[in-house]
């Protein structure tokens, strides 16, 4: 049977433990006991530890043997901000596919009061990354950085920059993974409800990213990243 995987939210030597509401689910829900053994992530490895204590917020470890754990993909996700539930879904979503750092971003078409909002609901987005990261075996979850203005994102580092378009006609995303691809990794801007402006893309083009389309489907923004991910994670296993 699979053992469950949790983050080690402290971690020293051959012990780490969990905290708060982290723990609480742990003792709460699933009735932890000491002797159980979980996989423990902590920094880049993966190891087998067991409960040596139970106190109210806090489970404690003992490591042990480091466990083979699945490699790391280099995928930057920059993600317009929209409506909140569904953004929440696509970066669940993309969480377990691999993604390893998301970048809100604030485009043309953002909705303005979504925009001031995202400053505060980062916290809660780093919450639902690490449960997914946890859920789907990750050794650690994705980052997840302040919301930027899209004239600072398309800064963002990259030798392979991609941004979809729905406008481009000529090269699929695959294509251009296939064509451009390097082992720095990949960086994927995905638009707003109502795309990306004219003169945005016409921003990213000055700066250096390549435009590339899903097809001829008009897919909403979350589909679009969770797709493109989808792919992207395919190509680089």
């Amino acid at each position: 049977m699979t053992r469950r995987r949790w983050i080690a939210d402290e971690f020293s030597a051959n012990r780490a433990a969990l905290t708060g509401a982290h723990a609480d689910h742990l003792i709460c829900v699933l009735r932890a006991k000491v002797g159980q053994e979980f996989d423990i992530a902590v920094t880049d490895t993966v190891r087998r530890g067991r409960i040596t204590a139970i106190h109210d917020h806090r489970v404690e470890f003992d490591l042990g043997e480091e466990i083979r754990a699945g490699r790391q993909l280099q995928i930057t996700l920059a993600l317009a901000i929209f409506k909140f539930d569904r953004m929440e879904w696509a970066i669940e979503k993309c969480t377990e596919l691999g993604v390893a750092r998301l970048v809100p971003l604030i485009a043309h078409r953002t909705d303005a009061h979504l925009a001031v909002a995202s400053v505060k609901r980062v916290e809660r987005w780093r919450r639902i990354a690490r449960q997914a990261s946890e859920q789907s075996r990750r050794i650690s979850p994705p980052e997840i950085a302040e919301p930027l203005k899209l004239r600072e994102a398309v800064g963002l580092a990259g030798t392979t920059r991609i941004v979809l378009a729905e406008s481009e006609e000529q090269l699929s995303l695959k294509q251009a993974l296939q064509s451009y691809f390097s082992d720095a990794g990949v960086t994927l801007a995905v638009g707003p409800e109502g795309g990306w402006t004219l003169a945005e893309l016409e921003l990213f083009g000055q700066s250096g990213w390549i435009s590339a389309s899903l097809g001829d489907t008009i897919l909403r923004a979350e589909t679009a990243a969770i797709a493109a991910i989808a792919i992207v994670s395919s190509e680089l296993q």
